[in-house]
C-alpha cells in the first residue's frame, strides 16, 4: 500500500469521511506539497496531525521548532539561499553527520543536494510544520521583525468601519493610513529594500496576512507580514504616498514617489493589481545613478563592449537588445542613451513607462487607452526631426515595420524584443511580417543579454572541478591557458545575506553585421549558418561562453551561469 493509500485511510477511519471523496480530492496529488495542500484545505487533517502521521509511518521525529532554539553558529552549515529553497534547518551536526528539520518527509532532492554541499556522510531527518521552519530561519538569518514590532507598539483594536454596502469608509482609511505605526512601518519596507540593495519590493494579500517580499539581485524572498487587520491601512498608505485613487481598487493603477536614500534620489514606479483577496503591489526601485555608470561598469566583456561601441556610432540603422524581462535591457539602452546624448541631437523615447526621466530627451509615455500605442507614438516622432529614437519594445508587426522603414531614411533606431538569442531576433522579425530584404538593409547589431549574479568578494573560495565533469559540460577548451582546473564559488557570509552573491554582472553576446550577414538575413538563411559565420569572421562569442569566461575569472559561478542561460 503505497502512502498515499495509508494516509486517505488513516483519515476515513478517524474523521468519519467518505473515501470516494478523499479519492476524488486527491487523485491529481501526486506529491507531498499537493497532497498536504488538497487535504489541509479541504480541513480533513491539519499539517501538524498530518506530520504526526508521517512520523509513526516513516519512523522519523516530529520537533516542535517553537519550543527549540537553533545555535546560532548552525546558519554557517549551508547559505540561506538553500535554507530557504528547500524549506530546511538545521538542527545540530554531530561528526559527519547533519540533523534537518523539514517540513517535506518526502523530499529526497533536498536531503541529497545538502549532503553534497555540506560534505557529511549522512542527513538525519526531523519533521516540523513549514511556518515553524521558516520563522526559524528567520531568526537564525537575522531577519527581523521590526515591522511587526512597529505594529504591535500600538496595535490596531478596532477594525476599519465599512459602510452598509461593503465599502471601505473613506474617512476612517485615510486617518488609519494616517497612523504613526503605519507610516514608520512603510517607511521601513523602502528603508529595508535600499539597504539590502532590492530592485522590487511585493507587497502581496492572502487569506490570513499581507506578504513582503524582496528582489535582491534578480531573486525573490520574503522578509516579513503584516497582519490581515492592517492589509487596507498599509495599501491606503503606498496609495497616498504614490498619488494613486484609494478610492478605486477595482482596476490597476500606476504612480510613482521619490525618496532621499544616502544623499541621492531614488524613484519608485508603483503598480496595482485587483487580486482575490485584495490589491497586490510591487515597488519597482530605479536608480538613475546606475546609468551614469557607462557601458563598461555595466561588466560587459573586452570584446561585445567593442563590438557595442562600433554599433552606437553607426549613422542610422536599427540597434536591437533582447531577453527576457529583468535581464537589464532597459538599463542598456538608457545607458547608451547618455552616452551618446549631446546638444546638438534630437532624441526621443517611446516607452511603457517611463522608467528614468533624463535631462535633455524627450520622452513619451505609451498611453493605449487614448490610442497613443508605440506604432502611433513612433508616427508621430517621425514629424519631429529626430536624430535618435529609442522605441521600449517592438511588440508588433506595425511598430516593427515603422521601425525599420524610419532606420533606412537616416534615424538610429534602438529598441528591445522578447527573443531568447541575438540572432532569434531576425527570426522573430520575419514572424511579425518584415521583408527579409528590409531586414538586412535596416539591422546595425543583434545584442541579447542576461544578468548573473555575482560571487560575494568576502566569502568567494577557489575549488578543483574534475576534469569529467569540465568534459561533460565542454568548458575544456576555456581552460587552455591555465595549469589546473579551478573555478570559484561561495560559501555565504552575513555581507552576502548569506546567498553566496553580492550585486549583479551583464552577460552578453554581439552581431555586429556585415555585407555578407545582411547578404544571409536578405537571402533567410539559418539561424545555425549566420551563427557559424558570424563566431569565424565577425568575433562572436555566444552568452553562455561570455558567462564561462567569467566563471575562470571568478567573478561568477558557473551553476549561475547555466541558471541564467538555460531558463
Amino acid at each position: 500500500m503505497s502512502i498515499k493509500e495509508k494516509i486517505i485511510n488513516y483519515i476515513q477511519q478517524n474523521k468519519e469521511i467518505d473515501k470516494k471523496v478523499l479519492l476524488e480530492i486527491t487523485k491529481s496529488a501526486n506529491d507531498y506539497n499537493a497532497l498536504k495542500s488538497a487535504l489541509v484545505s479541504n480541513k480533513f487533517i491539519d499539517e501538524e496531525e498530518l506530520l504526526l502521521f508521517f512520523s509513526r509511518e516513516l519512523k522519523i521525529p516530529f520537533l516542535d521548532l517553537k519550543k527549540y532554539r537553533i545555535p546560532a553558529e548552525n546558519k554557517n552549515l549551508f547559505s540561506q539561499e538553500i535554507a530557504f529553497k528547500y524549506a530546511v534547518v538545521p538542527i545540530c551536526k554531530i561528526g559527519t553527520v547533519l540533523t534537518l528539520a523539514i517540513s517535506d518527509p518526502l523530499d529526497v532532492i533536498a536531503c541529497d543536494d545538502i549532503k553534497i554541499i555540506t560534505g557529511v556522510d549522512k542527513v538525519d531527518l526531523v519533521l516540523s510544520r513549514k511556518e515553524d521552519i521558516l520563522k526559524s530561519l528567520k531568526v537564525l538569518h537575522g531577519i527581523t521583525e521590526e515591522i511587526s514590532n512597529v505594529l504591535e507598539e500600538d496595535s490596531f483594536e478596532e477594525e476599519l468601519s465599512e459602510t452598509s454596502d461593503g465599502n471601505d469608509n473613506l474617512e476612517d482609511l485615510i486617518s488609519e493610513s494616517k497612523h504613526p505605526p503605519i507610516v514608520r512601518a512603510i517607511d521601513m519596507i523602502i528603508y529595508s529594500a535600499l539597504k539590502k540593495r532590492a530592485s522590487d519590493i511585493h507587497i502581496e494579500p492572502y487569506e490570513d496576512k499581507l506578504l513582503v517580499r524582496y528582489r535582491v539581485d534578480g531573486v525573490l524572498s520574503d522578509e516579513f507580514s503584516f497582519p490581515k487587520k492592517n492589509q487596507r491601512a498599509v495599501i491606503a498608505r503606498i496609495k497616498i504616498i504614490s498619488s494613486l485613487d484609494i478610492t478605486d481598487s477595482r482596476l490597476p493603477q500606476d504612480g510613482r514617489f521619490k525618496v532621499r536614500f544616502e544623499n541621492r534620489e531614488i524613484d519608485f514606479r508603483v503598480s496595482t493589481l485587483p487580486t482575490h483577496f485584495g490589491e497586490k503591489f510591487v515597488l519597482r526601485v530605479l536608480d538613475k545613478d546606475s546609468l551614469s555608470a557607462g557601458l563598461k561598469n555595466l561588466g560587459f566583456s573586452s570584446q561585445p563592449l567593442k563590438l557595442f561601441s562600433e554599433a552606437v556610432k553607426a549613422p542610422f540603422g536599427i540597434i536591437l537588445v533582447t531577453g527576457p524581462t529583468g535581464s537589464g535591457k532597459s538599463t542598456t539602452l538608457y545607458s547608451i542613451i547618455k552616452k551618446i546624448n549631446s546638444p546638438d541631437k534630437n532624441i526621443i523615447t517611446i516607452e511603457d513607462p517611463v522608467e528614468y526621466r533624463l535631462e535633455g530627451i524627450t520622452q513619451i509615455q505609451v498611453n493605449a487607452d487614448i490610442g497613443l500605442t508605440f506604432s502611433a507614438g513612433l508616427h508621430s516622432v517621425l514629424r519631429q526631426s529626430p536624430d535618435i529614437i529609442m522605441v521600449g519594445e517592438i511588440r508588433d508587426s506595425e511598430t516593427a515595420d515603422i521601425a525599420i522603414k524610419a532606420s533606412l531614411t537616416g534615424e538610429v533606431i534602438l529598441s528591445t524584443l522578447h527573443t531568447n538569442s541575438a540572432v532569434g531576433a531576425i527570426t522573430r522579425l520575419r514572424e511579425m511580417g518584415t521583408e527579409a530584404f528590409l531586414l538586412g538593409s535596416s539591422l546595425v547589431a543583434l545584442t541579447a543579454q542576461r544578468l548573473a549574479r555575482k560571487l560575494c568578494p568576502k566569502c568567494k573560495e577557489k575549488y578543483k572541478m574534475d576534469r569529467g565533469l569540465l568534459k561533460r559540460m565542454k568548458l575544456e577548451s576555456l581552460l587552455k591557458d591555465k595549469e589546473e582546473n579551478y573555478f570559484y564559488r561561495s560559501k555565504g557570509c552575513s555581507f552576502c545575506g548569506h546567498s553566496g552573491y553580492y550585486g549583479r554582472i551583464a552577460i552578453l553576446e554581439v552581431i555586429l553585421l556585415d555585407d555578407k550577414i545582411r547578404e544571409m538575413v536578405a537571402g533567410r538563411k539559418s539561424e545555425e549558418e549566420i551563427i557559424k559565420y558570424a563566431k569565424k569572421f565577425r568575433s562572436f562569442n555566444s552568452l553562455q561562453n561570455d558567462g564561462l569566461l567569467k566563471c575562470v575569472d571568478g567573478i561568477t559561478s558557473i551553476e549561475e551561469i547555466i541558471r541564467v542561460t538555460t531558463e
